[in-house]
């Protein structure tokens, strides 16, 4: 029987399979024109990269976060339900105490989840206050009550001091997306503060060698090409951890309402993000069951090698437990 021939585009991308060297920027724009017939194909390759060179034989790595500071943020996030410029409908509250941060990361390490993110809205902080101080409390106590737990954070924009004093409290990874091409942040996400501040932090954290968890955000208006840039451009910041989320849109923001990209293009992103990524973990974070649904599987053996489970700091999430049944079954295709 003959063998089927592949388009050509992904035929010379096979290479990446064969050397672990990643695709160009020049072959991840040829790959975004693919048709969606040819998507399956692109993404069979992006699985066979991230077996060979991201979690091989390994656990997907899974997270699970905590909104322990929620709403109120000055921040005009177009996606974002925290924002006080928009008119979603949450729950707010100050920074939660130290024993409600260590009763869910027990719950999360003892469902099975290594790895544990605290939350809190607003700017950030660049400088070290009372309520980071509290932070830096509330890690030292998850180090001492739970030490094989990794603790993650994501506090936004940080300064030199909170940085290093992250570093020095033994943070495994802190997560600052540049959700989508650099040079459309302003349009698509925020003007309120810049992207250009996010990478700051970026590097701040590079110095003081955080691993740094960093990615973007499908749906908001970007186009392929938009997203191919970002994909760049933390190949670039050489992050350590991507999230890929698909947004959810969120009544009482500018994006409610927005129609979803389709499942072949994302199919498309999360492949040439492993092409452009072999060694990196790439992570579905949100929009896993609300939005792809059916398709959620598909997206894990398009490349991706990490999920985030449970909540989804205002929208609901995925229980641990079929998240981890869900895992087996992903497994049985390495």
């Amino acid at each position: 029987m003959d063998q089927p021939v592949l388009h050509p585009q992904i035929a010379a991308a096979y290479r990446v399979l064969e050397t672990g060297e990643p695709i160009s920027h020049a072959e991840a724009l040829l790959l975004a024109e693919l048709p969606g017939e040819l998507a399956l194909d692109l993404a069979s390759l992006a699985n066979k990269v991230k077996n060979r060179y991201g979690s091989g034989s390994e656990a997907l790595h899974a997270c699970s976060i905590m909104n322990a500071k929620s709403g109120v943020c000055g921040e005009n996030c177009r996606f974002c339900a925290q924002s006080r410029h928009n008119r979603a409908d949450i729950e707010v509250y100050d920074l939660v105490d130290a024993e409600s941060v260590l009763i869910e990361a027990r719950n999360c390490f003892s469902a099975g989840v290594s790895h544990f993110g605290i939350v809190t809205s607003g700017y950030g902080y660049k400088r070290i206050n009372p309520e980071f101080q509290r932070v830096l409390d509330m890690i030292d106590r998850l180090h001492a009550e739970l030490p094989e737990l990794s603790v993650c954070a994501s506090l936004g924009m940080l300064g030199e001091e909170p940085a290093a004093a992250l570093a020095a409290h033994g943070i495994a990874h802190y997560n600052i997306n540049i959700q989508v091409a650099p040079d459309r942040y302003s349009e698509l996400i925020a003007d309120t503060h810049s992207v250009e501040e996010r990478i700051e932090t970026i590097k701040l954290l590079r110095k003081n060698n955080i691993s740094v968890c960093c990615g973007g955000i499908m749906g908001v208006g970007e186009t392929m090409k938009d997203r191919i840039a970002m994909i760049f451009a933390l190949q670039e910041l050489d992050v350590s951890v991507i999230p890929l989320n698909v947004l959810v849109p969120i009544e009482g923001t500018p994006l409610a309402g927005k129609e979803p990209v389709s499942v072949a293009e994302i199919v498309k992103t999360f492949a040439i993000c492993r092409l452009a990524h072999p060694h990196k973990v790439i992570k579905f974070a949100a929009g896993r069951e609300t939005i792809m649904k059916d398709f959620q599987g598909l997206l894990m053996l398009s490349g991706a090698n990490g999920y985030l489970t449970g909540g989804y700091l205002t929208t609901r999430g995925r229980d641990i437990a079929d998240d981890q049944r869900f895992a087996r079954q992903i497994a049985t295709f390495n």
